[in-house]
């Protein structure tokens, strides 16, 4: 069996990017490092394939893009609008599943580097601060999608959720409803966390507080949002207004309060957070907080050309999409 860049990397002590980098002749390799390097090339027996080859020599370059799970409806309309963009810009897509595991997303990133990605996408959910730093550091065209982190700040291209979260909560109180039940995820990624916290804040500055009976949690999809209603309808408790995490489990809840005898929105109304087509296909339509992942995506990807060229000036910016309230039929306006 050839060895593989992979083999030369792992012997020589180094990433396959820097053994990528000695192969093709191009970017910053030091003298001793490159000799190195090219010895166990010599001794494996190393040779690049093909595809390699030609991105040795070809000029149009790949966008990277690393999600936690493509088939996700979110990520997916996140890989959609890092691919339109990718044609508008004449570059192709290669993209990479993390499975929320950190180790994969830095793997992924070297990965996609030796693949000839002068730009990443990276969504992450649980790699560190100090980490996404340090990879940012390394690769000049990498973007963090869908995070703020100060120290890098214009590498960052975010969605305000705990504002939006204040928004929706606001919307809600201001049609009526004072007696409001949440629906949160149990996973404990930054996204659930925020909105939790924003519909808090905005509810207690209305001296409405969300107490805890009233709080529910369960997997961030429809089987989840039927759970949290079923949880909640056995603690007794009144409410007459349900806010979702995400617009899965305001359908789910949708459901089980149709099943236990409720008219939605004339007994209890429901909201949702994304504008997912699940939303807009359920019966009511979704009231809900459009998340625009789409621009978003296609935002993300100019900065990241920008950024690999050295194009532009990005320093000292900061790249926040705001949210946006789309009323349809769940929402009892009072």
């Amino acid at each position: 069996m050839s060895a593989t860049i992979n083999d030369v990397a792992k012997v020589a002590g180094v990433s396959t990017a820097t053994v990528s980098r000695v192969v093709n002749g191009k970017g910053k390799v030091g003298a001793e490092c490159r000799l190195r390097v090219q010895k166990i090339i010599d001794e494996l027996g190393y040779k690049p394939n093909s595809s390699a080859k030609s991105l040795a020599s070809n000029k149009k370059l790949n966008i990277g893009l690393i999600t936690p799970k493509i088939s996700m409806e979110f990520f997916g309309n996140l890989a959609a609008g890092v691919e339109a963009a990718c044609r508008e810009s004449d570059r192709s897509l290669l993209i990479s599943n993390s499975r929320y595991e950190q180790e994969a997303e830095v793997n992924a990133l070297e990965s996609l580097a030796s693949k000839g990605c002068d730009s990443m996408i990276l969504h992450s959910d649980y790699m560190s601060n100090d980490n996404l730093i340090a990879c940012c550091n390394k690769y000049p065209g990498l973007v963090i999608v869908n995070r703020f982190v100060p120290e890098i700040a214009n590498r960052c291209v975010w969605f305000d959720n705990i504002n939006a979260s204040m928004q929706l909560a606001n919307y809600v109180v201001n049609n009526g409803h004072t007696d409001i039940a949440f629906l949160t995820s149990i996973y404990r990624n930054r996204d659930p966390q925020d909105r939790l916290s924003g519909a808090k804040q905005a509810l207690f500055l209305k001296n409405i507080f969300l107490k805890e009976p009233l709080i529910a949690e369960s997997t961030a999809n429809i089987k989840g949002g039927r759970e949290c209603i079923k949880e909640l309808l056995k603690r007794g408790n009144k409410f007459t207004a349900v806010i979702a995490y995400n617009d899965l489990m305001a359908v789910g809840a949708i459901h089980e309060l149709v099943k236990n005898g409720y008219s939605v929105p004339d007994d209890i109304s429901v909201v949702g957070f994304d504008d997912s087509i699940v939303g807009r296909a359920c019966i009511p339509e979704l009231t809900t907080v459009k998340y625009p992942i789409n621009d978003m995506a296609k935002y993300a990807v100019e900065l990241s050309i920008q950024l690999a060229s050295n194009k532009g000036n990005t320093t000292n910016k900061t790249h926040l999409f705001t949210s946006e309230i789309v009323q349809r039929e769940s929402l009892k306006l009072l």
